[in-house]
């Protein structure tokens, strides 16, 4: 393998790309990182202003980029953004469900209500979006899903069950759609970051922030530019022989 060949791995050129929570942490460093490589980007979330605004941000990078207004909970605004992008730009390649909903609600004093809004967000609308999707994916000939979930899919997690709980859901979805997918040729992968400098960690109270931080093996808070390398493997040419596996990105947290 040549220079040459070794930097098409990673070019995602004419390729389009949702990023849903795209328009903060991990997901608009993401964003950042498949615009880089060539790719067109749609970011969503909930507000209307945070999309303006990543819209703004990517496009003055240089690429082009479109920021959707779509709540994860909302099946029709899940809809919406797939086909608000594919109007756009024409086709779909890459889906990455990043959007999140950190509710927590102590064992014991869970509500049907909490338990609805955590696990719609978290996994009803990643699920549904791919199905909506599918069809462009599929189109393709060369399609890539990334299921963002977390480290706490993997612990015990008693501070956030419902989340974790939704994570480790997405990630059996991860698995189940990887096995049927395969033969249209789309690959769907999940990434499992650890401690990220993001708003939903920062919203700990320090003391616990230390704790997270000092329960990896590096003792550090991860920047999200760090899942940039990760998600990239696995959206791009780069990781054309994975699928149906969780990538951990976790700063020696989980043994796994």
């Amino acid at each position: 393998m040549d220079r040459q060949q070794l930097q098409r791995l990673h070019d995602l050129t004419g390729r389009v790309a949702i990023v849903t929570g795209g328009t903060r942490g991990i997901g608009l460093a993401i964003a950042e990182g498949l615009l880089a490589a060539g790719a067109r980007v749609a970011v969503a979330s909930r507000k209307a202003e945070a999309c303006a605004s990543a819209e703004q941000h990517l496009r003055a990078l240089g690429g082009d980029a479109v920021g959707v207004p779509a709540h994860m909970g909302d099946i029709d605004a899940v809809n919406g953004l797939v086909d608000r992008t594919v109007g756009e730009f024409g086709r779909l390649d890459i889906v990455v469900n990043n959007a999140a909903n950190a509710l927590s609600l102590p064992l014991g004093h869970l509500t049907v209500e909490a338990w609805d809004k955590s696990l719609g967000t978290n996994l009803r609308g990643p699920v549904f979006l791919v199905e909506r999707a599918l069809p462009h994916l599929e189109a393709t000939g060369n399609g890539a899903v990334l299921n963002v979930i977390s480290a706490g899919a993997f612990l015990f997690s008693g501070q956030t069950a419902m989340y974790s709980a939704a994570k480790a859901g997405l990630m059996a979805m991860t698995r189940s759609m990887a096995a049927v997918f395969a033969p249209k040729g789309i690959r769907v992968n999940a990434l499992a970051p650890g401690t990220v400098d993001t708003d939903m960690v920062r919203a700990n109270p320090p003391e616990r922030v230390e704790s997270m931080k000092n329960a990896a093996l590096m003792k550090r808070v991860a920047h999200p530019d760090e899942m940039v390398g990760p998600a990239l493997l696995l959206c791009s040419d780069a990781g054309s022989f994975i699928t149906g596996q969780v990538l951990i990105a976790d700063g020696g947290l989980t043994p796994h």
